[in-house]
């Protein structure tokens, strides 16, 4: 995905002003318990109570009586209630507590909150009014006046240093003597998941081979999807597999009150407790899987997307529907993979699987999909697309009244242009002319496209730029980010990575490859670089860029593809193309780690390579 400084989700839009004014987080201190507690198993937890105030003051601790409200004047993200501190125009303070217990064991714990902020001051450089968020003794943030924005907003930490530990959360607002800010705060959540005790000396990836059937019926818009999708897998791993978690990402656009991804019906399993703000299902197989044994679970589904231009949302009659499908979590030497949805990246961290998906819809509607689609005649007025895909990481697909244009790259790739109303007919065309272009140009890279066809979802109200999904992409009227985003079939697509905890293997190398398909070279774009702190690599996860935002992008795919450029004016051009073909062809359908690509980079030269991962922060 490429990030852009803008976001549109309907009447709760954040405006380019607010997300460039959002605030910088404080990198939390180094305030780690005085003694690790004892490695226990991790129960998946939400610890924060009456996060979302509907249950009034329980659990938390106010200064004043009014703090939790549901008054006129702001409105809740979520329910009726909301906490809204300061807003008084004078000298005045509000206090906001809660005694949180982290449970021990936990390798993520992850404290988000959604917040609003509005005021009367007039200044656009001094922070006159503040609200500050702590947990235990670490400043984890601090937001002022400056900060204003029309919506809410969530921010997300990485709280995981707390784990096994009894600590306040709490949040502080400050006032001066004039002009009103209000600092408004919603659903808070604290979640946990991970283990920190994996199966010992274990680290094959399972659940494998999952292979997904799906049946869904739309209404008449195309915004409301509902029917059963189905999982077949195997346990990969000699370590027993007792359960298994479906991953249910778009609930995050939603609240566990009301959640677009709704699954009933479990058969195959006992579904548990949904967990990670409502985005993880455990589902417990009767009898656990041996290595080699294979188990098929079932379920109801129900999917409604939310307005906004979003990778999920429609845009007035158009419907974009991105990691709608539940798909299974991935557990490797580190655990079952539970980490939290981010809206900066990705956290779609999966295993290569099989899709046949069958969607019923009206006639009126064009349903562009993942893998190669065919359209039957379904009951009156409406049209059966079934789409069929090997061998990917997710499914997508997107309903509308398109125009639709297509062709064929020199290289003989199927590429169809899907254009919103208000795409003019030269700029579909140019975006198709530049899909054939980049799609033959990263396949003669890093090998053949092995997705047959190629469609590209053309809408310029996409806050984020643009967003990847094996042979299905979402792009605003762009060639640089068309080629980005058709580079991430290869970069996430072909050649997997845990996109939460590595982001840089697949943004850092897509941007590589996007430098190279428009014959950019590089030159001298390390030498800009300049650190924030000395915590700041390019290797960070997911979890560091949440809670440091204005960093991400500069860093994973600017400082990213600068790193990949000077390593290849180490190698030299013909054995870095050299390695990166390899890699790929090595990695097709697998997973890359950063410490697999620096042993094959090492491989590659006989200079030691020791002080360039050093100089350039590539850890692991």
């Amino acid at each position: 995905m490429r990030s852009t400084p803008h976001r549109t989700l309907g009447a709760g839009a954040l405006t380019v002003a607010a997300l460039v004014a959002l605030s910088l987080p404080v990198t939390p201190a180094a305030a780690q318990p005085a003694e690790k507690p004892a490695a226990a198993a991790c129960t998946p937890a939400q610890a924060v109570t009456n996060g979302g105030f509907e249950s009034g003051t329980s659990s938390w601790t106010q200064s004043s009586s009014g703090v939790i409200t549901n008054r006129t004047g702001q409105s809740a993200h979520g329910g009726s209630s909301f906490a809204w501190l300061d807003g008084v125009g004078s000298t005045h303070t509000d206090t906001l507590t809660q005694s949180v217990t982290i449970p021990g064991g936990c390798s993520t714990a992850t404290l988000t909150f959604w917040l609003h902020i509005d005021t009367d001051e007039t200044t656009s450089s001094i922070a006159y009014d503040k609200l500050t968020a702590k947990i235990g003794g670490t400043t984890l943030a601090s937001y002022s006046n400056l900060d204003e924005n029309t919506g809410y907003v969530q921010k997300s930490f990485d709280v995981s240093s707390f784990a096994g530990q009894t600590v306040n959360l709490s949040f502080t607002g400050t006032e001066d003597s004039s002009l009103q800010t209000s600092f408004v705060l919603d659903d808070v959540a604290l979640d946990t998941s991970g283990d920190t005790t994996p199966p010992p000396s274990d680290s094959t990836r399972t659940p494998a081979a999952p292979s997904y059937t799906v049946s869904l019926s739309s209404d008449t818009s195309g915004t409301v999807w509902n029917g059963h999708e189905s999982v077949s897998f195997t346990n990969a791993s000699a370590t027993a597999l007792g359960e298994v978690y479906l991953r249910l990402w778009d609930n995050y656009h939603g609240t566990c009150s009301a959640m677009p991804i709704k699954v009933t019906h479990v058969i195959g399993g006992t579904a548990g407790d949904l967990s990670v703000g409502c985005t993880a299902l455990k589902i417990t197989l009767p009898t656990p899987l041996n290595q080699g044994q294979s188990a098929t679970v079932g379920f109801d589904l129900g999917i409604t997307v939310p307005s906004g231009a979003d990778r999920f949302g429609h845009d007035g009659a158009f419907s974009f529907i991105g990691n709608a499908l539940p798909v299974l979590a991935v557990r490797d030497s580190a655990g079952w993979h539970l980490d939290p949805y981010t809206n900066n990246g990705e956290s779609f961290y999966s295993l290569a699987a099989d899709f046949k998906v069958t969607l019923d819809h009206p006639s009126t509607l064009l349903v562009p999909a993942t893998g190669t689609s065919t359209d039957t005649p379904g009951s009156s007025g409406r049209t059966v697309t079934t789409a069929t895909a090997a061998k990917v990481r997710d499914f997508a697909w997107a309903a509308g009244p398109f125009t639709k244009i297509s062709g064929t790259s020199p290289g003989g790739v199927p590429v169809n242009i899907y254009s919103v109303s208000g795409i003019s007919s030269s700029s579909a065309q140019s975006m198709l002319s530049t899909a054939k272009t980049a799609v033959d140009a990263h396949a003669a890279r890093f090998g053949a496209y092995p997705y047959g066809e190629l469609d590209a979802v053309i809408d310029n109200n996409y806050w984020f730029g643009g967003m990847e999904y094996p042979g299905f992409v979402l792009d605003l009227v762009s060639t640089t980010a068309l080629t980005h985003e058709i580079g991430h079939q290869w970069w996430y697509g072909i050649v997997g990575d845990d996109e939460y905890n590595s982001p840089w293997l697949d943004e850092g190398f897509t941007d590589y490859a996007t430098d190279l398909a428009l014959g950019k070279t590089g030159s001298n774009c390390w030498s800009g670089v300049s650190w924030a702190s000395g915590a700041e690599k390019i290797t960070n996860s997911m979890a560091y860029w949440d809670a440091n935002s204005s960093r991400y992008s500069t860093v994973v795919y600017g400082y990213g593809k600068c790193a990949l450029h000077d390593l290849r004016r180490v190698l030299g051009d013909t054995a870095m193309a050299k390695l990166m073909k390899d890699y790929a062809t090595a990695h097709w359908y697998g997973v890359s780690t950063t410490a697999e690509f620096k042993a094959a980079a090492q491989a590659a030269t006989s200079t030691d390579l020791t002080s360039f991962w050093t100089q350039h922060r590539i850890d692991g």
